[in-house]
């Protein structure tokens, strides 16, 4: 099921987070992607109707399974993307800039093929 590129941002956000922290709230979030409290509040309610996230009593938000398995390939798609990209010569920040723009449109053969690129210059 392909989602919205949005809601994979948020996903990605909220995996990178949790591992920075342990622990992931709407407010850090809006923090780190510079969006509006209620902004963030309506992704939340709409990808936790969808199954992607859970929201626990204190307010902390987890990732289902299923929220899980699109932020951790959206986060390594973002990862090679970028990886490449310096490889290349391009600046970390403008690798960084570019990836999180690819990584929503890239197609699955061009992903596997980035990796094995990877994989065989490192």
């Amino acid at each position: 099921m392909k989602i919205q590129e949005s809601m994979e941002n948020y996903l990605e956000t909220i995996y990178m987070l949790e591992k920075q922290t342990g622990y992931v709230r709407s407010i850090d979030i809006a923090t780190a992607l510079s969006f509006s409290k209620p902004s963030i509040s309506n992704a939340m309610k709409k990808l936790k109707a969808d199954g992607f996230i859970e929201m626990e009593d204190r307010g902390c938000i987890r990732l289902t399974e299923k929220g899980k398995a699109v932020a951790q390939g959206t986060y390594e798609r973002h990862c090679v993307i970028s990886e490449i990209l310096m490889h290349f010569g391009v600046s970390r920040e403008t690798a960084l800039e570019d990836a999180c723009r690819v990584e929503h449109v890239i197609s699955e053969e061009t992903f596997t093929s980035m990796k094995k690129f990877l994989e065989l210059n490192h």
